[in-house]
């Protein structure tokens, strides 16, 4: 059996490593020897482990579908709690993961103040996002995990699921958002930030928002 440092694996962007049949505390072990500044992200599901380097696409996306959430809590008046890219995670579900972006907006009141999070008392992200899913692991660990919306953002498009029965669905539309057509709203951002750039781009999401509220 050959031994391995995990400073000795490395991840190019874009790129992302499996490791198959590992245990809990062995999961728990490197994401302590990992650290939490690390620009890598990690997902678990029953002794599978994915780590991924996400590219400046993708942390560029990630950052700008946050925006785009903030902005329609904003124009609703709705209370939130951003957690980024926390790591979650429970052992009882031998699931773990770190969203590109998650919050809190039902449960945002029993969020508030918190810096740290346990799963056995704290409950999971009202809304999840995921930006270039790359396997199974983990959609199937957000499903463990109970949360209740995904946004997966990936070639250009933005599908919506609702967990129902323990599974991810497709959903039409938002549960957090009803009513507003946020796939189209978040694609039309991105593609615009692209053109105009990204303050200009969430300046007329803006203005979008405000006319279907009106």
């Amino acid at each position: 059996m050959v031994t391995l440092q995990l400073q000795q694996l490395s991840v190019p962007a874009g790129q992302r490593l499996l490791i198959e049949d590992l245990s809990w505390e062995n999961f728990d072990a490197i994401l302590s020897e990992l650290g939490d500044h690390r620009a890598s992200r990690i997902a678990y599901h029953r002794g599978t482990l994915e780590i991924r380097m996400p590219t400046p696409e993708h942390e560029v996306d990630k950052e700008l579908i946050g925006d785009v959430v903030k902005l329609l809590l904003d124009e609703l008046g709705l209370d939130c709690e951003c957690f980024g890219s926390t790591t979650f995670k429970r052992q009882d579900m031998d699931s773990g993961l770190e969203p590109d972006q998650c919050f809190y907006i039902e449960n945002h009141a029993q969020m508030r103040g918190k810096r740290r999070i346990n799963l056995a008392v704290d409950p999971p992200p009202d809304l999840a996002i995921e930006v270039d899913v790359t396997s199974k692991t983990q959609v199937t660990a957000y499903a463990a995990l109970g949360v209740m919306e995904l946004w997966c953002y990936e070639a250009g498009q933005l599908k919506i699921y609702g967990l129902i029965s323990g599974q991810y669905q497709s959903l039409e539309a938002s549960p957090s958002f009803p009513g507003l057509p946020v796939a189209n709203l978040v694609s039309t951002a991105l593609q615009q930030s692209l053109l105009i750039g990204r303050s200009q781009a969430l300046r007329d999401c803006r203005q979008q928002v405000r006319a279907l509220l009106t």
